[in-house]
């Protein structure tokens, strides 16, 4: 099991301070963005940085099967945080062909798994990281890069597509962004290797930034 590193933070602001940090000190070349409230503020902060952008290739860890304005879509909210901000490569989602999104990734990555400098991460009320939700077939794909996730079974109710286990184990730093008292007994989970999909990444590092009321 990759060992997980918890940091954890009176607030919000110093998640988002550390996240912010830690990405610079990696510098990744190659990252993967995902969705929700918590890695908002992280984007926002890093569009302020002075950083070389443009060797930037931005993917998605998934995507919601909507179109790029809709307010449910994970490429809205990364667009007005982070990427209309700055000039970078950006490889959206929202087509949801999982072979053309399949593609994407071998133009930059080759044939080989994608190995991801860094993936954003989150954990969702039930578990899930990504758009791999418990007791969905996308779990046990590990022949297919990304998939197709018809029916997640939370709201909002649209099918999904989302890169799979051994894309999210290959990458070199998965950092996971933890925020509110809702997330705590996920976040004992996780970090407990509790039978949870988050739990099941095994990235070659795993950083667990979490607000001090997600961890309790």
């Amino acid at each position: 099991m990759t060992e997980r590193e918890l940091r954890v933070f009176d607030d919000l602001d110093g998640l988002v301070d550390a996240a912010v940090s830690l990405f610079l000190e990696e510098r990744p070349r190659t990252i993967a963005l995902s969705g929700g409230s918590t890695p908002k503020p992280v984007y926002e902060r890093l569009a302020e940085q002075d950083y070389p952008w443009a060797e930037v290739e931005v993917f998605f860890g998934d995507e919601r099967c909507v179109p790029p304005e809709h307010p449910d879509s994970n490429f809205r909210m990364a667009n007005e945080a982070l990427l209309s901000k700055v000039t970078t490569r950006v490889h959206a989602m929202y087509d949801c062909d999982p072979a053309l999104y399949e593609a994407d990734l071998r133009s930059v990555f080759g044939d080989g798994v994608p190995a991801f400098d860094l993936t954003f991460m989150g954990i969702g009320d039930d578990g899930h990281t990504a758009s791999l939700f418990p007791g969905k077939p996308a779990l046990d794909v590990r022949d297919r890069w990304v998939t197709s996730v018809p029916e997640p079974g939370m709201p909002p109710p649209h099918p999904r597509l989302t890169l799979t286990f051994p894309v999210l184990d290959a990458a070199r730093l998965a950092l996971f962004l933890v925020a509110g008292e809702s997330k705590r007994e996920r976040l004992h989970q996780l970090m407990t290797d509790a039978d949870i999909p988050a739990a099941r990444v095994h990235a070659n590092r795993i950083v667990v930034l979490a607000e001090r009321a997600a961890a309790g």
